[in-house]
Formats: structure tokens, C-alpha cells, sequence
């Protein structure tokens, strides 16, 4: 009897154990198939751009296709539906933004965490946004710009990509911290305010350097300041927010990589070992940059950094958001 017992506890015992050595023989595996990277922005912008850029090097690590499927709408909200309920098995993922990972947590009455429900895979580029005016514009500085805006209250507009958006919540945060006050005008998109800007029909906007640079170097208009810690390698002469006498004023549509809540902790080691030997690859380096994209240190590029970096910007934004009484369109 004594015998049988012993040998009902060890087959038991080893029945609850191949679960789990199953689960570990099929991380180690991975992946065997195409992975689908969803973007939550139409194909051809910002978001778009850096996950294909991202994602082509990681194919080469992974040894599978990496897919890039673009749900737009709702501020990104939807393609965070799709991902949100997406198998946690690492063949979907979903290449966020500030906006899908932290802004529309104030935005919209979510029916899932922006933090608990996903697993931070890695920090693909940071995106600090550049302020720039008109060309016509008399100041020569930041400081000299503030001073104007603080001379004019209410007189001067400032575009924006739209209700909501990092580049509204940016001017907001600019009076708060500056005491000035102007119009927001927005617009659908970064670009056609951008239109308006070069016309002279607006005077000021918070820009993604991607749709600014061009018209900066060209002189069609004025940069005062890069709202991050360090000068773009693409315009090393427009000086940071530090530098020009606005300190500690960041503002950035930054992107990452995240999976669904429950992927295996062994498949989202070897996603971010591949997005961290794509960001280390010279010709992906020299791409983002020429897009006024920033990579951070290595440090900064695990999936606890991410975490914590995204929780920060929650506690940063959110506050803003909802003392302003902004509603998403």
C-alpha cells in the first residue's frame, strides 16, 4: 500500500510539473512563427515610421517576419483594444506612444489598466518636441519669446495636431509653468498646422522634429528650444529648454514596445534583446536620428525602465489633463 502511495505522489507530482517544463521548452523555442506588431496610427507617420524601422532589424535577430498592422482611431485607443485582448503568447505586439500608454488613460473611461494589463517590452526613441514660430517672428531667443507672449496675452495662436494631443497639453503646461496666455488652435494633424505656420497664419507651435526640421533649416521659420535634455543630432544648433532658460521643461512623443500582461517573462527577455540589438545597430541609429529621434542609453531600455519611465509620465501628464478639463474629440 505503502508502495502504491509513493507511486500515485510521484506520477502526480510530475503531471503538475510538465505544465510548466512545457511552458519553458516553448519560451526557449520562440519564436516559430510571424510576429504582428500593431501601430495604433495610420501607416506613413511618426509611429508608423519608427516601428517598421525598429521592427525590420529585430526580424534579423528573430529569425521570423515581424508584421506591421496599422489600427488607427480614437487617439490610438482602438489599436490598444486590439492588443489588450490579444493572445499573451509574443506574436502580437504593439508599438505605443506617450499618447497610447499614458495620455488617453485621462482621456477616455478605459475598460483596462495602461499599466497592469500590459508588459513593458522596451523604449524604442524618445521625440522631444521642438517650439517654433513664424519667421516673421521679433524675438530672437526663448527668452525673448516668452517675454513677447508675456506682452501680448490672448493675442497669440498657437496650432496644435488637435484636441488632446501632446503638442495641445504642451502649451497648457507652457502657461502654467511661464504665466502666459495664448490661443490653441487645432488642427487635424501636425502637418497642415505646420501649412499655416510657414503662411504666417498662426504664430507658434510645439512640433515633432520629424515635420519641423525641414522648414527650419530652410528658414521658413523660426526654433527656439528643443523641449528635452539634450540637442538634436540632426539640428545640433537649435539649442535645449535648459540651455535657452526654460529648465526642466520636457515635453516628447516617445516610443515603446509592449506585449499583453500575461506573455512569458523568457519571450519578453528575447523581444528586448532584439529591439536592444536593432537600437545598437548603426544604420537604425542614424535613421531615427535623421528623423530627430533620440535612442536612450542601454540602461534605459529594459522592460523595468520602460515600466517605471511610463508611470512617470503618468503621474507628469495626468494631473495636467484633467485640471485643464481636456476631452478627447
Amino acid at each position: 500500500m505503502k508502495r502504491q502511495r509513493r507511486n500515485f505522489l510521484h506520477l502526480a507530482t510530475g503531471a503538475l510539473a510538465l505544465p510548466a517544463v512545457s511552458r519553458l521548452a516553448w519560451a526557449q523555442a520562440y519564436p516559430t512563427r510571424p510576429i504582428t506588431v500593431i501601430v495604433p496610427f495610420p501607416a506613413g507617420g511618426p509611429a508608423d515610421t519608427v516601428a517598421r524601422i525598429v521592427s525590420e532589424r529585430m526580424r534579423a535577430t528573430l529569425g521570423q517576419p515581424i508584421i506591421v498592422e496599422n489600427v488607427a482611431g480614437a487617439n490610438g485607443s482602438l489599436g490598444v483594444s486590439r492588443a489588450v485582448r490579444a493572445s499573451a503568447d509574443g506574436y502580437t505586439l504593439i508599438a505605443g506612444t506617450l499618447t497610447t500608454h499614458v495620455l488617453i488613460g485621462a482621456l477616455y473611461p478605459l475598460q483596462y489598466d495602461l499599466l497592469s494589463d500590459f508588459k513593458p517590452v522596451a523604449l524604442l526613441a524618445d521625440g522631444p518636441l521642438l517650439l517654433v514660430a513664424k519667421k516673421t517672428t521679433a524675438a530672437n531667443d526663448l527668452k525673448e519669446l516668452l517675454a513677447w507672449l508675456k506682452a501680448n496675452p490672448d493675442k497669440v495662436s498657437q496650432g496644435t495636431a488637435g484636441v488632446a494631443a501632446i503638442e495641445h497639453i504642451a502649451g497648457i503646461l507652457l502657461q502654467k509653468q511661464t504665466g502666459t496666455r495664448f490661443q490653441q488652435v487645432p488642427y487635424r494633424g501636425n502637418a497642415p498646422a505646420m501649412q499655416d505656420l510657414v503662411a504666417g497664419q498662426i504664430d507658434m507651435m510645439f512640433v515633432d522634429a520629424t515635420t519641423a526640421l525641414a522648414h527650419v533649416q530652410a528658414g521658413r521659420i523660426k526654433a527656439y528650444a528643443v523641449a528635452g535634455k539634450t540637442r538634436l543630432a540632426a539640428a545640433p544648433s537649435i539649442p535645449t529648454v535648459d540651455e535657452a532658460g526654460l529648465p526642466g521643461f520636457y515635453a516628447a512623443l516617445w516610443y515603446g514596445l509592449w506585449a499583453p500582461a500575461q506573455t512569458a517573462q523568457d519571450v519578453v527577455a528575447k523581444l528586448n534583446a532584439a529591439a536592444m540589438e536593432a537600437l545598437a545597430e548603426p544604420t537604425v541609429r542614424q535613421r531615427l536620428a535623421d528623423l530627430g529621434q533620440q535612442i536612450v542609453p542601454p540602461g534605459q531600455q529594459s522592460p523595468d525602465a520602460l515600466g517605471a519611465f511610463q508611470k512617470a509620465e503618468i503621474d507628469k501628464w495626468w494631473p495636467i489633463v484633467k485640471e485643464a478639463g481636456i476631452k478627447a474629440e
